[in-house]
């Protein structure tokens, strides 16, 4: 597509980003912005071996925000009428409501995105139900043929193609076409009348073709299977203070929610998150070096621009222990006198943009990750997660691993069931004792909630000692 959908299809032309934005900024105001949206999603669910859903919604609208001072407007219409939209920016300028003179206005060109971090040939929304369906049955198959005892399989399949053009008030005018899709599996394994389940998932920023090697439908299918089985022999976690390696990929899930979400900018600014005022303070062990990157190809937490119209970055958090800044939106970057890292987020046109991760990890170290193992005389080695809970305050957690295994005399032994981390983020990045040379990244599954809004997130570590971490375990 050579321009955006809203110029080709509804007509919005720039004059009329011009009057939205003028109405916008009539009741003073130092800033205002536009954000328009057409979403299509499909979501395809295969339970029984049968399609028991297949749905496809479609969303638009647009969002109109005012900011003076520290005040913000915010106002939206699902209705892309002249009027309607009017109507927004004027509730908007409203309640944003200030005794200055308005902000200056000039909307430039409409121009594609910055970046190319994920073009595809043809979109998720173009793509035939077939295709996808074929996705589901593949991985139904595999999963059932791995073992008798897979008595329940189901597989998910959903896709979003979706359509931004965002303008601002000091002249920025870009939009952006972003394709993501995601295939989950997951299995229930029965033996003796015990009952255990086991899930993998994968995409990307990217159509069907990302389902290929690790990602192809058998070999996410097979390791849920995998998961589910194991935890039928799996023993009971033991509990205490011990020393905790934590495998590569899907666990920085809780150096994204004990650490990563203490970083954005927002809670910082309102001085509630543990890491307040301590840029250039020594904040964890020199070891580790945190990375936010929201440039990283066909991943799922990367974007070409954010949702304020910003080029995403690659930001370092944290260098070698120490604090180097946190994640900005235009707003918190603006009151703290802080550049912009191209992190305001937002889940849709429906909700004001905020501070959010994108692709959030861990830099690899020196270490060899059997080195990491064999250096433990007793610990647990926690290879995968599923819930967990986080005060963004305190930075304490409890996350409960959904594939644990004993360490005993620098070995992994038997797989533990009903192991939860309990711990608060600041600490267990300052006793980070080792990390391995294997950074790796989620499969591409991650969801992230904050304010009540969900986005797409990227998740990775390498393999990390960390000295210690109490586990909710049995108490022996």
């Amino acid at each position: 597509m050579n321009n955006s959908i809203f110029f080709e299809k509804y007509n919005v032309t720039s004059r009329d980003l011009e009057t939205y934005l003028a109405e916008g900024l009539s009741r003073g105001g130092d800033y205002a912005d536009l954000y328009f949206e057409y979403r299509i999603n499909h979501s395809i669910i295969l339970e029984e071996q049968i399609i028991k859903s297949a749905t496809k919604s479609i969303n638009i609208g647009v969002g109109v925000r005012v900011i003076s001072g520290d005040k913000t407007g915010y106002a939206y219409s699902d209705n892309l009428n002249r009027e309607h939209i009017l109507k927004a920016a004027r509730t908007a300028a409203f309640i944003a409501n200030s005794s200055s003179e308005g902000g200056t206005i000039g909307v430039q060109t409409p121009s594609g995105h910055d970046h190319g971090f994920y073009s595809v040939p043809k979109v998720p929304a173009a793509l035939e139900i077939v295709d996808k369906i074929a996705l589901l049955l593949e991985a139904d198959q595999a999963a059932r043929a791995c073992d008798s005892r897979i008595q329940q399989v189901q597989a998910s399949y959903v896709d979003e193609t979706k359509h931004v053009l965002i303008a601002t008030s000091d002249g920025r005018c870009a939009w952006d076409l972003q394709p993501l899709v995601r295939l989950n599996v997951m299995c229930i394994a029965e033996e003796n009348g015990k009952r255990q389940s086991g899930y993998q998932g994968g995409g990307g920023r990217r159509a069907l073709d990302v389902f290929t090697g690790d990602l192809e439908p058998k070999a996410l299918a097979r390791e849920a299977a995998r998961q589910a089985l194991l935890q039928l022999r799996a023993i009971d976690a033991p509990a205490g203070p011990m020393e905790v390696v934590l495998g590569p990929g899907w666990p920085g899930i809780l150096l994204h929610e004990a650490i990563g979400h203490g970083l954005e900018a927002d809670f910082n600014r309102k001085k509630t998150s543990a890491f307040a005022g301590l840029i250039g303070h020594k904040v964890a062990s020199e070891l580790c070096t945190v990375v936010d990157d929201g440039t990283i190809p066909f991943r799922r937490g990367s974007l070409n621009m954010d949702d304020e119209g910003n080029p995403t970055h690659r930001t370092v958090l944290i260098e070698k222990g120490v604090l180097q800044g946190y994640l900005q939106d235009r707003l918190s970057a603006r009151l703290m006198k802080a550049p912009l890292t191209g992190n305001g987020r937002r889940q849709g046109y429906d909700h004001i943009p905020i501070p959010r991760m994108t692709n959030t990890f861990m830099m690899s170290g020196e270490s060899a990750p059997e080195d990491i193992i064999k250096s433990v005389q007793k610990g647990l080695y926690a290879v995968h997660f599923g819930g967990g809970q986080v005060d963004i305050t305190s930075g304490k957690f409890v996350f409960s691993a959904s594939e644990a295994y004993l360490i005993e005399h620098g070995r992994v032994t038997a797989p533990v069931k009903g192991a939860a981390l309990i711990g608060d983020g600041p600490t267990v990045l300052r006793q980070v004792t080792a990390v391995g040379n294997d950074l790796a990244l989620d499969h591409g599954v991650g969801i992230c909630g904050k304010d009540g809004q969900t986005i797409p997130v990227c998740v990775g570590l390498p393999t990390i000692k960390i000295r210690e971490i109490t586990v909710g375990g049995t108490e022996k």
